[in-house]
């Protein structure tokens, strides 16, 4: 998606050790034009996929994934990092290791927002090693769900995951996929 691309090269900051930083239009400053349109562009990705729930997980991604949950006209479920005393014991859970948290959070669902005969798609701001997304698609198959694919901001193809994912079997489609990035630049695929 070109109008990704460019604000990327625009306000995003490449940081040493392969961080990308888009905190000012993507995920802690939100630009809701952008992630609308993005959204649009999920929505025409996945057309006729009969798509009924979002998925994503907490923080980051729930921007992006409550826009096209919106689009789609579906709801947007999102795993929590950890169970706080609101939620009951009735729950679906998966280790998500954090490449840029450098930790392991056990996310959790309850099972009264996902389950059989869902028609997921899962969103998330970025795909690295692809850990979030096997740990979402790790809840879906706990619920008897059906996943349709994964709808990604941004990829850092060089990281693997997407490649990864896809060779499983899993449809992937991201809106910016980054072939390389340095320590002061990047490069788009």
């Amino acid at each position: 998606m070109k109008e990704l691309e460019a604000r990327i090269l625009k306000d995003g900051k490449v940081l040493p050790g392969g961080i990308l930083k888009v905190d000012g239009f993507l995920n802690h400053r939100i630009d809701p034009a952008l992630l609308y349109d993005m959204a649009l562009e999920l929505k025409r990705l996945y057309a006729g996929e009969e798509i009924n729930k979002i998925l994503t997980i907490e923080a980051s991604g729930i921007a992006i994934a409550a826009l096209t949950g919106y689009v789609l006209g579906c709801p947007l479920v999102f795993a929590k990092k950890s169970k706080t005393r609101n939620i009951s014991d009735s729950l679906y859970s998966a280790e998500v290791p954090s490449f840029t948290h450098g930790n392991v959070n056990t996310v959790v669902v309850s099972r009264e927002y996902l389950g059989e005969g869902d028609r997921v798609l899962i969103v998330d701001d970025f795909l690295a090693t692809g850990a979030a997304l096997v740990g979402l698609k790790a809840l879906c198959e706990q619920a008897g769900a059906t996943v349709v694919g994964a709808g990604i901001a941004i990829e850092k193809v060089f990281q693997g995951g997407g490649d990864r994912l896809r060779a499983e079997g899993l449809r992937v489609e991201s809106l910016a996929k980054i072939a390389a990035m340095s320590d002061d630049s990047l490069t788009f695929c």
